[in-house]
């Protein structure tokens, strides 16, 4: 598997790795809270690999296949899969569980919904005079960018983290925390598919150029020019946008 997960360590009272239930008589609750604490690891290091992108989205997600992968029994492996089935990450196959990757549809519906709660950040600042950005949080990312743009990164979809962080401490900066909060959770949603429109020669650097040029207007105060900057960056033509996702589905395809 492409996970590169080792599993839980033994324990005494574990005395085979991802075996549950191997304690002594008496200590029933101890045994609980240790199964309890062994879903949590499998569930969160899964879920972790989805929205990283380290588990491709044609890989066959087994029982026994993740249990040898984390060495555990299949039961947290199972009451792993069915929360991140619940949580729409994964989705049930002939053969067991496969990665969720939105629709072009649903791709077109997340992606209205973030330019909506990007541009949000800023227009709630033109609007009323007395919402400021943390200036503190805008200088900090504004000096990762001015790193990059200093010694630039190759073109790799794991850029896509580094990107979804500014996009989160502009919108944080904003003081809107439930704003971030939805920009998050559709980010994770549609990250399958961003990660890969940054595989392209000169992506890397215009979108280090944007970013620095959207959060300096910020600093400046100059707002209206920040939020047709920003709306720009995120896709100001939404068919644009939707060439970019066709385009990377097509590759995670042929990549797959």
């Amino acid at each position: 598997m492409s996970t590169g997960l080792t599993g839980p360590s033994a324990t005494a009272a574990d005395p085979t790795p991802g075996t549950v239930g191997a304690t002594p008589v008496g200590t029933t609750d101890e045994a609980a809270a240790e199964a309890r604490s062994l879903r949590e690891v499998v569930y969160h290091r899964l879920r972790d690999d989805i929205l990283n992108g380290r588990i491709s989205p044609r890989e066959r997600l087994t029982e026994p296949k993740l249990g040898k992968a984390f060495e555990v029994s299949r039961t947290p492996v199972r009451e792993a899969l069915s929360r991140l089935l619940s949580d729409g990450l994964v989705e049930r196959t002939d053969y067991g569980y496969a990665v969720v990757v939105p629709s072009l549809e649903d791709l077109r519906n997340l992606y209205e919904l973030r330019i909506t709660l990007e541009l949000r950040g800023i227009a709630r600042a033109i609007e009323n005079p007395s919402v400021r950005h943390d200036e503190a949080v805008l200088r900090e990312e504004l000096g990762r960018w001015y790193a990059l743009r200093d010694a630039p990164p190759e073109p790799d979809p794991s850029f896509v983290l580094l990107d979804e962080r500014f996009h989160q401490a502009l919108s944080r900066a904003s003081g809107n925390a439930q704003l971030t909060d939805a920009l998050v959770t559709v980010n994770q949603k549609i990250r399958a598919v961003r990660m890969h429109d940054f595989v392209e020669t000169g992506r890397i650097a215009l979108t280090i150029d944007e970013h620095i040029d959207i959060v300096e207007l910020v600093l400046e105060r100059r707002l209206p020019e920040a939020l047709t900057a920003l709306h720009k960056h995120v896709g100001e033509s939404l068919e644009v946008v939707m060439e970019r996702a066709t385009s990377a589905m097509t590759r995670m395809a042929l990549a797959g």
